[in-house]
């Protein structure tokens, strides 16, 4: 495969992300993609498939998804209740196979990129139970006898929001990237991709009090790439303006910081912020 990953019109990656990708095609590796929830891990993917106009398959991984998943699962009761009934299909085994998603990216008959979502989320011994099957690009199915080998070997990029540790083995076999959050310059273009008939003013200043938000010590959750996206739509709906958004001192809420801010906690950290700058002018 010659096509190199550059990034998208729609997606602003750093030249150090464009090269963790191009690293992992080559080494025919896994990307794992660690990073902040909101830093573009599992768009990351999407735009993969898109700049290389490659099929995707998305497997989002939840805290009871087991590996076994991801190959086959055997419905043995829908069988028994067939055989019951003397429904004819019941003498092929292979109507009771349900492909998961590694099955169809390795039977498909051309590359594709594989996204499996979140693997932090499930078990631990979930990373462990796909290793031999990410590596050999093949699996046993035990109930026909048959085995399935990727023709084309799928480009595999694995998210993770760091929640909780991966096993040594499983990452030894993974090309590793960290998506830093963004710095302001960055933010700016990401933001003028998405929003960009916005005045150079208001976003200064949006983006000035974002971070001022973000850098606050004993914030719970800080507000990430897709809030700050989300609060620019709704200012520019609002028609506000730069000057609109300024605050004095005693006003340490951002205007409809209902975008940034996810928690109470988070609310009251500057509540009690803006009474004491109150306090601070008497």
């Amino acid at each position: 495969m010659n096509k190199r990953f550059e990034g998208t019109t729609d997606y602003v990656a750093t030249g150090d992300l464009t090269m963790a990708v191009n690293a992992a095609i080559t080494l025919e590796r896994p990307l794992l993609v660690k990073g902040e929830p909101g830093t573009g891990k599992t768009e990351l993917a999407r735009q993969v498939a898109q700049a290389l106009d490659l099929p995707m398959i998305e497997w989002n991984v939840k805290s009871t998804t087991k590996a076994q998943q991801g190959l086959y699962e055997y419905d043995a009761v829908s069988r028994l209740r067939d055989s019951q009934l003397g429904e004819a299909r019941v003498h092929d085994v292979s109507n009771y196979i349900k492909r998961g998603k590694l099955w169809q990216a390795f039977s498909a008959p051309h590359k594709v990129v594989l996204l499996i979502d979140e693997v932090d989320k499930a078990d631990i011994e979930f990373p462990n139970d796909l290793l031999q099957e990410l590596d050999r690009m093949e699996f046993h199915v035990y109930e026909t006898g048959e085995t399935i080998r990727a023709e084309n070997r799928p480009i595999v990029i694995i998210t993770s929001n760091n929640e909780k540790e991966l096993p040594d083995a499983f990452l030894r076999r993974c090309f590793f990237h960290y998506i830093q959050f963004p710095d302001a310059e960055t933010m700016r273009k990401i933001v003028e991709v998405h929003h960009p008939a916005i005045k150079p003013a208001l976003l200064t200043e949006a983006l000035t009090q974002f971070y001022e938000l973000r850098d606050q010590q004993g914030l719970k959750k800080k507000p990430s790439t897709s809030e700050v996206l989300d609060w620019l739509k709704l200012l520019l709906a609002e028609d506000l303006t730069a000057d609109d958004l300024k605050r004095d001192g005693a006003d340490a809420l951002p205007r409809l910081h209902g975008a940034l801010l996810k928690n109470e906690q988070d609310v009251h950290l500057f509540e009690r912020l803006a009474f004491m700058a109150r306090r601070g002018q008497r």
